[in-house]
C-alpha cells in the first residue's frame, strides 16, 4: 500500500496569463475639434474686420471693451494675489485712449504714470499685506493685455496702409495657430514644453509657421504696396510669435492651475484663450509694418 503525500495538483504549472489585448494605435488625423474651433472663431473674424474697417474711434473703443473682458479674466483667474483692479482697468483704457489720440511717446508716458497711481492705491492701509506681489501682477496684467491693445490701435491708425495691414496680421495669425493645431493632430509626436503646453509639439510648430507665413503672404498679394519679400518677412515674425504667445498664456495658467481663463466661449475657454497668440503678434507686426512699409 503505498501512500500519497502530496496530492498531484499541487505540482501541475499555473495556468499562463491570460495575453493582454493589443493596445490600440494612437489615432491621428482631424476630426471635428477643428471644424469647431473654426466656426466658433468665425462670427470673431467678422467682428474683427468690422471694426478694422470702421477704425477711428470705433475701433478704439471696442479696443477698450476687449480690454475690460481681459482683465475682468485676468483679475479673475490671479485673484488670490489681490491684483489691484481700479488702476489696471484705468491704465488699460488709457493706454488706448493715448495710443489714438497721441503717439506711441503718449503711450510710454501713460505707462510710467501706471507706477505712482498703482502706489497710490497699493498704499492704502487694507491693501498693504502682500502689496508686492498684488502690485506686480497688477503690472504684469496691463502689460500683458494693455500693451497690445495699445498697439492694435497705433497698427490701425498707419496711414493708408494701417487697416489692411492688421487684418494681414490677423489672418496670419489665426491662419497659423489652426495650421499649427491641425499639422500637430496629424503629424505631431515630438513635444516642444510638456511641462507648459502638452499637446505642443514641433511638427505642429513647423507646420503652423510655414503655413502661417504664407498665409500673411496670400493676405497680402494684392497689395501692391507690399511686397513680397516683405509680406514673407511679416508673415514669418508672425507666424513665429504665435505659438510664443499661447505658450507664455499656457505657463500662467499652469502655474496657476487654471485650465482656462473663463468661460466667454464655452468649452473653449476665455477671450484670452482666444486672443493669447494676438497679444504678441500685434506688437510685432506693428514694429515690422513701420519699418518695412513706411
Amino acid at each position: 500500500m503505498t501512500v500519497e503525500l502530496f496530492d498531484d495538483e499541487m505540482f501541475e504549472p499555473d495556468p499562463p496569463p491570460a495575453p493582454k489585448p493589443p493596445r490600440e494605435p494612437r489615432r491621428r488625423g482631424l476630426n471635428g475639434e477643428t471644424a469647431k474651433r473654426v466656426l466658433v472663431a468665425l462670427p470673431w473674424i467678422v467682428f474683427a474686420i468690422a471694426i478694422t474697417i470702421a477704425g477711428g474711434l470705433v475701433f478704439a473703443a471696442a479696443m477698450i471693451a476687449i480690454g475690460v473682458v481681459c482683465l475682468r479674466e485676468y483679475l479673475a483667474i490671479t485673484g488670490d494675489s489681490r491684483p489691484q483692479a481700479i488702476p489696471a482697468y484705468l491704465a488699460v483704457a488709457a493706454l488706448i485712449v493715448a495710443a489714438h489720440f497721441g503717439t506711441a511717446f503718449n503711450v510710454l508716458l501713460i505707462l510710467a504714470a501706471s507706477f505712482p497711481v498703482l502706489f497710490t492705491f497699493g498704499a492704502r492701509d487694507n491693501q498693504r499685506k502682500g502689496v508686492t506681489t498684488s502690485l506686480g501682477v497688477t503690472l504684469l496684467g496691463i502689460f500683458w493685455i494693455g500693451i497690445p491693445l495699445a498697439h492694435a490701435v497705433l497698427l490701425r491708425d498707419l496711414p493708408s496702409h494701417g487697416g489692411a495691414l492688421l487684418v494681414d496680421v490677423l489672418v496670419g495669425t489665426f491662419v497659423a495657430d489652426t495650421a499649427a493645431y491641425a499639422t500637430g493632430r496629424m503629424f505631431g509626436s515630438h513635444k516642444i514644453a510638456p511641462s507648459i503646453s502638452p499637446n505642443k509639439t514641433i511638427e505642429g510648430l513647423i507646420g503652423g509657421f510655414l503655413i502661417g507665413t504664407m498665409g500673411f503672404w496670400f493676405a497680402g498679394l494684392y497689395q501692391d504696396w507690399l511686397t513680397g519679400v516683405d509680406a514673407l518677412i511679416i508673415g514669418a515674425a508672425v507666424a513665429a510669435f504665435a505659438p510664443v504667445g499661447d505658450l507664455f498664456e499656457s505657463m500662467l495658467k499652469r502655474d496657476l492651475g487654471k485650465k482656462d481663463t473663463g468661460a466667454l466661449f464655452g468649452p473653449h475657454g476665455g477671450i484670452l484663450d482666444r486672443l493669447d497668440a494676438v497679444l504678441f503678434t500685434v506688437v510685432v507686426g506693428y514694429y515690422l509694418a513701420v519699418w518695412l512699409v513706411y
